[in-house]
């Protein structure tokens, strides 16, 4: 049940609202003016607030002020009878979620509650999600290798530097940019992935700028690009080495101009977006075999992380072994297998090619397949080493 304070020095709204807002079944709590409703929102967790404007003591935009720098922030609606355009504006710019004018509604006001409360429930859904997205995608590992790149990513996530990061496939390149995005100012912002390898060339500019309704074949309607998605937020534009030259200066331009263009348009948008970059290749081979720009490699590469293959950090494979058998496990509803020591070891002995994600592919298949605590002939039976 959805719990609501009312706050307002007029005894009659207060007991109007309540009536109206308990038949619809929400928990209603009252208070008589803005310091007495400022601390019961510190003190109990409500979902939404009815906050008049004009109040004795402190009136309704100063508490919507203070509510906003405190760890719990419920939804606002703001009331008053000397309601302007102005007042509206104002209230919406310190974060209400809308103004509604004495004597309310009837309709209006509960159709504004039911939104604010979808919006109070999709926040905090977003955040759990967050979350849980936080604690799948934790950076293991304790080897200097790997502390070099978590030392970087705290140096330059807060920055708006544009990175490049490099290393093998299934190194976790992408862990890198979600943490370095995750750590920034950008952080509340969308967050977008481009695997660059995955689309086709003539469908790449599509893609990273949109495109207008007509302006190809199958362009049925009018498509937002990667770039506009992640307006306010981070792109990450995975094995960039992959791009065609055309696009790459298209997205070079985009990074010094900070403009983009959809396909058929001549519109020019502007967008504000950190570029995160990643390749497994060599680009500066690639450069001198004329196969990618060097000014956009300049561009990208202000800050270079290189992320090291499993190869030369086999001493975090004991905690990586944990973490996947937890995830596997959380995953499936089942208590986590055990593994032995000896089998621990001769994990640690393989090549490892495919790197962590080959060593994921691997946890998972000894837990399916192998015993129920996993032991060394286990490993050498599924390993396909």
């Amino acid at each position: 049940m959805a719990k609501i304070l009312l706050i307002d020095d007029e005894r009659f709204i207060r007991t109007t609202l309540r009536e109206i807002l308990e038949y619809e079944n929400y928990e209603v709590f009252e208070a008589q003016d803005g310091s007495e409703g400022l601390q019961k929102i510190r003190d109990e967790e409500f979902d939404l607030v009815l906050c008049d404007v004009k109040m004795p003591i402190l009136d309704g935009l100063d508490v919507l002020e203070q509510v906003k720098q405190l760890d719990r922030v419920p939804q606002f609606i703001m009331i008053s009878a000397h309601g302007t355009i102005e007042t509206a504006v104002e209230a919406t710019k310190k974060g209400a979620f809308d103004f509604i004018p004495k004597p309310p509604d009837l309709n209006r006001l509960l159709l504004t509650v039911r939104n604010a409360l979808e919006k109070k429930h999709l926040v905090t859904e977003t955040k759990v999600l967050k979350k849980k997205l936080s604690k799948k995608l934790t950076m293991v590992g304790e080897s200097p290798a790997i502390q070099t790149v978590k030392a970087t990513i705290e140096k330059v996530a807060p920055t708006e530097a544009r990175v490049l990061i490099t290393g093998q496939n299934g190194t976790g390149k992408e862990l890198v940019a979600h943490w370095i995005h995750e750590k920034s100012k950008r952080q509340e912002k969308p967050y977008v992935a481009v695997n660059c390898a995955a689309i086709p060339s003539e469908l790449i500019e599509s893609e990273l700028f949109g495109h207008e309704k007509g302006s190809f074949t199958s362009a049925h309607k009018q498509r937002l690009g990667k770039f506009e998605q992640a307006d306010g937020g981070t792109l990450f534009l995975d094995e960039i080495g992959d791009m065609s030259l055309t696009a790459q200066s298209k997205v070079l331009r985009a990074l010094q101009e900070n403009l983009i263009t959809r396909v058929g348009s001549d519109k020019d948008i502007k967008v504000d977006v950190r570029v995160i970059a990643a390749t497994n290749k060599d680009l500066k081979k690639e450069i001198e075999e004329g196969k990618f720009r060097e000014d956009l490699y300049h561009r990208l590469s202000v800050i270079l992380i290189q992320v090291p293959p499993l190869k030369d950090r086999k001493d975090d494979i004991p905690l990586l072994l944990n973490k996947f058998l937890e995830d596997i496990a959380q995953e499936n509803g089942s208590l986590p297998k055990k593994i032995t020591e000896e089998a621990i070891t001769y994990l640690k002995g393989l090549p490892w090619t495919g790197n962590i994600r080959e060593l994921r592919n691997v946890v998972e298949r000894l837990v399916i397949l192998g015993e129920p605590t996993i032991g060394v002939e286990d490993v050498k039976k599924y390993a396909d080493y």
